[in-house]
This record gives C-alpha cells, sequence and structure tokens, in this order.
C-alpha cells in the first residue's frame, strides 16, 4: 500500500495524500500540478493545440518552447526586417534556463509529494492518525526555518545563479562578433574555445601573462594594504601617542572618500604632464617625466601605491579594533620580563592580529583578484603590450574581460575567462569558509 499511495501521487498529485485521508494536504499538491500544466498552456501550447498558432516548438508554451530552444538556439535567423517570424538566440538560451529552473521547483514538490504520501501511509500503518490539519501544522512547525529561507533562496536562484549558468552555457557556444542575434543565430561548440585559449599561442601567450599578473597583484594589493593598516594601527595604539581618535580619523580619510573619486585623481596626479612631474622638473631633479602609467613596470608600481593608499585605512580600522582586545596585563609581564618593542610586538601583538584577521586577508586576496574600479579608472589596463591580444601590461582578468566584450563582442572567449574567474575565486572562499570557526563548529 506504500508504494500504492506513492505512485498515485506520481501521476496525480495529491491522490496519495487523499488517499491516506489528508484532503487539505491532497487539494495543494493537486493546486501545483495544476499549476505546472496552466503555465505550459497558458503561454503558448493551447493556442497550438486549440489551432491558433502555428504547430512549432517555438509557438508552444515555457517549457516546451524553453527547451527546444536551449538545443537548437533557433532555425530562423533575422537577415533583414521584413522577416516576420525569427529566433533569437540568447532569448531563447534564456527561457531555456528560465524554464529548467521552474522545471526543478516543481520537480522539488513533486518529490515532497510522493514522500509525503509513503511516509504518511508508513504512520498510518503503525496505528498514528494524523489529520491534515494537525500534519500541515507539524510540518510547519518542523520546516518554519527551510519555509522562512526559502524566499531568499529562489532570489539566489534567479539573481545569482541563472546569470553563472548563463555565462557557462556562452563559453560553450561561438558567440562572438561574427555571430550577433537575432541577425544571425549562435551555435553550440563544446569546449573549443578552453581548447583555444590553451592551443592558440597568442590567446595562450595573453592568457598566461594576465593571469600571472593579476595573481601578483591580487597578492601585493592585499599584502601592503594589509601590513600598511597594521603598521598604522600598531603605531596610533602605540601608549606614546597621543590624541590617538585625531589620527585616527585623519587616516580613515582615504577609506571615506568614494574610490574612484580618488583614482582618477591619482590619475592625473601620475599624468606625463602632471603636478608630481612638473614639480620634480622644475627643482632640477629630472630631465624627463616619470612614465608612471606609460611604462609597464612605473604602471604596476604606481597601481600597488595608489591601492596602498586606498586600503590601508579598512585593515587600520580592522587591525586597531583586534589591538584595543588584548589584554594590557601580557604586556606588563613581557616589559617586566625585559622584553623591547619587537619582542613584543612579534610574540604578543603579532599573532592576535594574524589569527583574527586572517580571513579579512584572504577575502581581501580575492576581492584585490577582480579590483576592476582601481585598474580600470587609473591605467585602463595601459600601456599596451605587443606579445599580448586585446590586453595591456596592467590588465586584469576582469578588466581584460571587459574589453573582449565591450570593445571587441567576443563574448565566448569572455565567458571562458569568467569561468576560470569563478572557479578560481571560488575555490579560495570554500578553503576560507572551511576553515572559519563557525563551519568547523556546524
Amino acid at each position: 500500500m506504500r508504494w500504492g499511495v506513492t505512485l498515485m501521487s506520481a501521476l496525480v498529485w495529491g491522490s496519495g495524500q487523499v488517499a491516506n485521508k489528508q484532503k487539505i494536504k491532497g487539494l495543494i499538491f493537486f493546486l501545483a500540478q495544476g499549476a505546472l500544466v496552466c503555465i505550459e498552456l497558458f503561454t503558448g501550447t493551447l493556442a497550438v493545440l486549440t489551432g491558433g498558432a502555428e504547430p512549432h516548438f517555438r509557438n508552444c508554451g515555457l517549457f516546451i518552447k524553453g527547451i527546444w530552444g536551449l538545443i537548437t538556439l533557433g532555425e530562423i535567423p533575422r537577415t533583414s526586417s521584413r522577416v516576420p517570424v525569427y529566433d533569437h538566440s540568447l532569448m531563447l538560451m534564456i527561457n531555456g534556463l528560465i524554464a529548467l529552473a521552474v522545471l526543478f521547483l516543481f520537480a522539488i514538490i513533486w518529490v515532497i509529494n510522493m514522500r509525503d504520501a509513503y511516509a504518511t501511509r508508513k504512520r498510518m500503518e503503525r496505528g498514528e492518525s494524523l489529520s491534515s490539519v494537525a500534519s500541515l501544522r507539524s510540518g510547519f512547525d518542523r520546516f518554519f526555518e527551510y519555509i522562512a529561507i526559502t524566499p531568499g533562496l529562489l532570489l539566489m536562484l534567479f539573481v545569482s545563479v541563472l546569470p553563472v549558468l548563463f555565462t557557462m552555457l556562452v563559453s560553450l557556444t561561438n558567440y562572438n562578433t561574427n555571430a550577433i542575434p537575432p541577425r544571425s543565430l549562435v551555435s553550440w561548440v563544446g569546449f573549443q574555445n578552453f581548447v583555444d585559449i590553451v592551443r592558440l599561442p597568442v590567446w595562450g601567450r595573453t592568457f598566461v601573462g594576465v593571469l600571472t599578473w593579476t595573481v601578483v597583484w591580487a597578492l601585493l594589493a592585499a599584502f601592503t594594504s594589509y601590513l600598511g593598516g597594521m603598521l598604522q594601527a600598531v603605531l596610533i595604539n602605540s601608549k606614546h601617542v597621543r590624541a590617538k581618535k585625531f589620527w585616527r580619523g585623519i587616516f580613515m580619510l582615504p577609506w571615506a572618500v568614494p574610490a574612484f573619486v580618488s583614482v582618477l585623481v591619482f590619475s592625473n596626479v601620475f599624468h606625463k604632464f602632471g603636478p608630481i612631474n612638473q614639480a620634480l622638473t622644475s627643482l632640477g631633479l629630472i630631465d624627463n617625466p616619470i612614465p608612471f602609467l606609460s611604462n609597464a613596470a612605473w604602471a604596476r608600481t604606481t597601481l600597488v601605491l595608489v591601492n596602498l593608499w586606498l586600503g590601508f585605512p579598512y585593515f587600520m580600522a580592522l587591525i586597531s579594533g583586534v589591538i584595543s582586545t588584548i589584554n594590557t596585563e601580557m604586556y606588563e609581564a613581557a616589559e617586566i620580563d625585559g622584553a623591547n618593542a619587537l619582542q613584543i610586538f612579534r610574540r604578543i601583538t603579532f599573532p592576535f592580529i594574524i589569527s583574527a584577521t586572517a580571513p579579512q586577508l584572504i577575502f581581501s586576496i580575492t576581492y584585490n583578484f577582480n579590483n576592476f574600479g582601481t585598474v580600470f579608472f587609473l591605467t585602463k589596463g595601459g600601456p599596451l603590450d605587443p606579445n599580448y591580444i586585446l590586453a595591456g601590461s596592467t590588465d586584469l582578468l576582469i578588466t581584460w574581460i571587459y574589453k573582449l566584450t565591450w570593445d571587441q563582442r567576443m563574448y565566448n572567449f569572455a565567458s571562458v575567462m569568467s569561468i576560470l574567474i569563478f572557479v578560481g575565486l571560488a575555490t579560495i572562499a570554500g578553503w576560507n569558509l572551511l576553515r572559519t570557526r563557525v563551519f568547523k563548529e556546524d
């Protein structure tokens, strides 16, 4: 009997619950199945069945059209404005993803419906008796937390997960300047784009070069800001410094000013004919302007220094809070034992700081990996590198992706880069999460 009611619910949702004498719960599941059928019918399939539309997959409802479009990516391009019926590959891809996401949600309800029918029948065979109201109330109390987080989970599914899946699908197509819908259709090419990135010398050289600089930049930007913030925090919290609030407020100003405003100011300050070069020339210290932004080595150094200015206040505030929690008796005991300031910092202050702020340091590395604003507004990825294709000496992967999409319309290769970035950063973030105290306690 258990499998009998399960099979009934598999065919007609809620029928197993009705057989278990839980009519209200059965009605809820039956309405869910009715919603699934109505979505398909009233989004196009009903018109096809009644002869109101041409019998073709593109005229069917959300699910049939979505799956067809995801498989074929369309059949008719819009070769001219006179073509009345045409397919848009990207819209079909997006609709297909939405259709699969909605089907996935209904599939979860379908499984819950069958499991509930089986579990209820099992309890009835043990002599228990539960009404629909009591069962619903018990289920609500038991799964309240899951019910409460479901809206946020659905929002994340459509706002975060679907764009990632869309990017993955685009990386498997030939979507570029030669295949722009709806004038031409996009087609599936599999993993050919990933192969080309590695196999073609010019792409491989550019990818390796930009990736190497991106990793170096992320590490330098994070560690210089971290060490600069630590230095300022230690100095300001020294017992020899007076007016600590004043100095702390002054050094927080770079963090208070919008970052892109500061970067735009620095782009003028470090310009070839900017105030720094003019002042050095006037003083007779240099004969030719320093190429702060037009030379690869100088541009990269300038980027790190500007990012240090923008980033150290955050770590200064964070580390100052950590230092304030250290028991002063430990410092007093160390001084009595004859330890000097450097030994106290190395043995007491630094271990406390690093243990409390290591996760933030790792998150800073991942953030700077995609620090688009600083690079774009200061150097725009330049200066140009003749060994690279469509990339400059200071381009990060994220700025290179921007150029590939906005300037060159090479969306397939840009999607490949995005996937690689996502995999790398997701790995680092997951590793960092696994090391947190909250995760270990769970």
